[in-house]
């Protein structure tokens, strides 16, 4: 099958560029349609119980995390000048399309009691901002006298005051997002540089902003580097420019292809889409590596140009299909997951590097065999005297002192379980930015002086229509609201009960020490008003369900982490709800987008350990079709599993936690690595058959030939994945770093372990009447001496006789 698909590739080979060349052309027309993903990703499932009843909560109260908080901590703000810029910057907010409302000191509304209409009405409390500034010092003062923004908008003690811009549901998850929020940096740098006052930005709004920016702004910086620092290793190995650039232009069209595909599958770039042409780079190299190693070892044995292009195909093009195929296997692996995200990643990513298989094995052959044959100075490589001094010395390790190896490889596993034993799962919600970063710190801010701006909502179900205006019902509200306000990390709630409480200090004049909810001889008042205001849109609209059953609880926290969350929610809130609440009709249920985020974390996690365990299986799975021997399976699983334990290890020790993105490297990684066991058993496989199955022998030739092409891919490989580590997200440098250390210790497990078992465990036998499926190839096997005649390549002229 091969030798004939070598004819075939080089006989048609003008044919074959041509429609590759077609098909790139076709991939990169359709890469013109794909867009940019603005959305958050729902990780957690649309079936999901408490998925529905987050949704139920937004088509009710609508979005919970579209709101961007600007905070200031500086006293210069409240002198006269400055106070009035801010009220001219709230101004220009507020006239930003797209921009629902903007909340800040100058534009804070009081009640006002109306006698006339014995009612209440709202009245800016700064119509202009006064000249004088002992009066606007008045009015700062009488602000800081409202209970009702106390903790919301202004911190007491301090002064700290946040600026909250609401933002339109529906651009929230489109391109107009990030126009708003631009529009938005834009008006505030103007205030910071007219008066030199710091601000500082948090909320989901401004988080995906950033976010996005820098994605597009590393995706694009990564595929530079990957091209840089594949191409320079790539020379440095072959010291030719001419592979270099057939190389790289080989892996250039997948990279196309990746775009096209994406468009085609109707797939958005996100973080980890975006990531895929890069790591594309990074993995097809490899390919290039072992079939120009192999094509350099042919010609220096022989000479013979075609035939060493031919065996390029024949001698490995099965074992760059299977290590392709394992490759992409752990990324397909995640289409078995529930996630949408992780769906198309591992769709695209696997489907690209089998078109890196296929696009390699014409390419390559073919557009070298219109170059010239290369030189001895191209050549000299394959005897590069520190390799294989290096390549020497492993042989004579694993040959001399294997059960120090396995003695040594014992006590790393032992050390890596125990460090694995450390590992804990722990997610936050800005989790990817370094602690140094702007953002980080500014996040920092809020949590000190406002308890965070991290959305988690509270919805209280009163059993019964217009239960909102039973005192009764409110007295447990308000009870459950103390309790949320002394609670650490949690900021002072906001609901129809904080409404009622400002009506009441109105009421009276906005004495503070009035600030509670009203008594039996009151309360008639208070609830005429907020019937009059039910069907407004008012602050009662956003908190009370249209039944008037249902109050929202408004709750702004810390970004504590999935582990604090999880205690915070499970072991300290919902037991005061069952002590509070229990007996009565009411049901407490808690949402919100935080919460959802880090259920879907844990989900994705879940998820993706799953992965890993179907990648171990279907790759285990392929032994066994190779092989058709559980020793052969175990000797190859062998030398992967353990730069896992190492990298699995190294987290527990360093404290790196299990996330999304560590958690993602593991399945990628195994299916990367079982590629450097499957060239090195094949070429044993081969070894034995030219060798009378001398397992020593076959050893020490397979470590040799292959050993070379698995330093050089595992340098690229390492060099390609570290590049990731100057990302600034966490998540990207977990990837790189952790990927690229797993390789490496793979390439020494594989280089020395491997050998080393197979020295121990394998006898070199053969069963002649059971032939595994790697015996029915000719490259597993001397083909020197069985090799096939393509009878359309003899040529017959008739020559005349002198």
């Amino acid at each position: 099958m091969w030798y004939r698909l070598s004819q075939i590739i080089l006989k048609h080979r003008l044919f074959l560029i041509l429609a590759l060349f077609g098909i790139t052309a076709f991939m990169a027309y359709k890469a013109q349609f794909v867009k940019w993903s603005f959305t958050l990703a729902n990780i957690v499932p649309k079936t999901d119980p408490e998925m529905i009843y987050f949704q139920e909560f937004k088509k009710e109260f609508g979005e919970d995390g579209n709101i961007l908080a600007i905070g200031i901590r500086d006293s210069a703000v409240y002198r006269e000048d400055n106070f009035r810029r801010l009220k001219y910057m709230t101004d220009e907010l507020a006239s930003i399309k797209y921009v629902k409302d903007v909340l800040s000191i100058p534009s804070l509304k009081r009640l006002v009691k109306d006698k006339k209409d014995n009612r209440f009405k709202l009245e800016n409390v700064f119509d202009e901002v006064p000249e004088d500034q002992k009066k606007l010092d008045s009015l700062v003062a009488y602000c800081l006298s409202l209970k009702f923004y106390s903790g919301q908008l202004i911190n007491s003690e301090n002064g700290a005051s946040m600026v909250l811009v609401t933002i339109e549901n529906e651009v929230m998850n489109s391109k107009a997002r990030n126009t708003v929020v631009g529009d938005i940096l834009l008006v505030t740098e103007q205030f910071k540089e007219h008066t030199g006052i710091n601000l500082r930005y948090a909320g989901l709004p401004f988080v995906r902003y950033i976010n996005t920016v820098k994605i597009k702004k590393e995706l694009n910086m990564f595929l530079i580097f990957s091209v840089i620092v594949t191409g320079f290793i790539l020379f440095l190995f072959f010291r030719s420019v001419k592979v270099v650039v057939v190389a790289l232009f080989i892996i250039g069209m997948i990279v196309v292809w990746v775009m096209g595909t994406l468009a085609l599958f109707d797939y958005q770039i996100t973080l980890l889409t975006g990531l895929i042409p890069p790591i594309i780079v990074v993995i097809g190299i490899p390919n290039a590596v072992y079939m120009l190693n192999k094509y350099h070892q042919e010609y220096f044995q022989h000479g013979d140009q075609r035939k060493a292009l031919e065996r390029i195909i024949r001698k490995i093009g099965i074992v760059t299909l299977i290590t392709n195929f394992t490759t992409a296997v752990g990324f397909l692996v995640l289409a078995f997951t529930d996630i949408v995200v992780l769906k198309e990643f591992g769709v695209i990513a696997g489907v690209n590097i089998l078109a890196t298989f296929v696009v390699s094995l014409i390419m390559i052959p073919a557009v070298f065999s219109y170059l010239k044959p290369p030189s001895s100075r191209h050549l000299r490589h394959l005897k590069f005297v520190p390799l294989d001094k290096v390549l020497t010395g492993l042989d004579l390790l694993v040959h001399r002192h294997k059960y120090y190896i396995f003695g040594v490889a014992a006590i790393i596993v032992a050390l890596s379980a125990y460090g694995i034993t450390k590992i804990e799962a722990r997610s936050y919600m800005v989790d990817d930015l370094p602690e140094e970063s702007q953002v980080k710190q500014d996040l920092k801010f809020f949590e000190d002086n406002f308890s965070g701006v991290m959305p988690l909502e509270i919805i209280i179900d009163t059993g019964t229509k217009k239960g909102v205006q039973s005192l009764k019902n409110l007295k447990k509200i308000d009870e459950f609201e103390n309790f949320l306000n002394s609670l650490e990390d949690v900021s002072q709630p906001l609901s129809v009960v904080s409404f009622i409480k400002a009506t009441r200090q109105a009421f009276y004049n906005d004495n503070p020490a009035k600030y509670a909810l009203p008594s039996n001889r009151d309360k008639n008042f208070i609830f005429r008003y907020l019937k009059k205001e039910s069907d407004q849109k008012g602050i009662s609209k956003a908190f009370v369900d249209s039944t008037g059953q249902k109050i929202r609880v408004s709750l702004k926290i810390a970004d504590i982490g999935s582990n604090k969350l999880d205690s915070l929610v499970n072991q300290v809130i919902e037991p005061k709800i069952a002590e509070i609440f229990d007996g009565s009709k009411m049901k407490v249920t808690i949402t919100g987008t935080t919460l959802l985020f880090i259920k879907g974390n844990r989900f994705l996690i879940d998820n993706l350990i799953t992965s890993m365990i179907i990648a171990f299986v279907i790759i285990a799975f392929i032994m066994a079709l190779l092989f058709k021997n559980f020793k052969m399976i175990i000797l190859c699983l062998i030398p992967n599993i353990i730069p896992l334990m190492i990298t699995g290890g190294m987290m527990g020790f360093a404290g790196i936690p299990l996330k999304p993105s560590t958690a993602l490297i593991f399945s990628i990684a195994f299916g990367i690595s079982v590629d450097d066991s499957i060239h090195f058993l094949a070429k044993y496989r081969q070894e034995l058959f030219a060798n009378n199955f001398f397992v020593p022998l076959a050893v020490s030739k397979s470590l040799r030939e292959t050993g070379a092409s698995m330093i050089y891919t595992s340098i690229i490989l390492f060099f390609g994945f570290v590049i990731f580590a100057a990302s600034e997200f966490g998540g990207t440098v977990a990837l790189g770093a952790l990927t690229s250390t797993t390789l490496l210790m793979a390439m020494l497990t594989n280089l020395i372990v491997l050998p080393a078992l197979l020295l121990r465990f394998d006898t070199g036998s053969r069963n002649v009447e059971n032939h595994p499926l790697i015996e029915k190839f000719p490259e597993f096997y001397d083909e020197l001496e069985d090799e096939e005649i393509d009878l359309g390549m003899i040529e017959v002229t008739d020559r005349e006789s002198n």
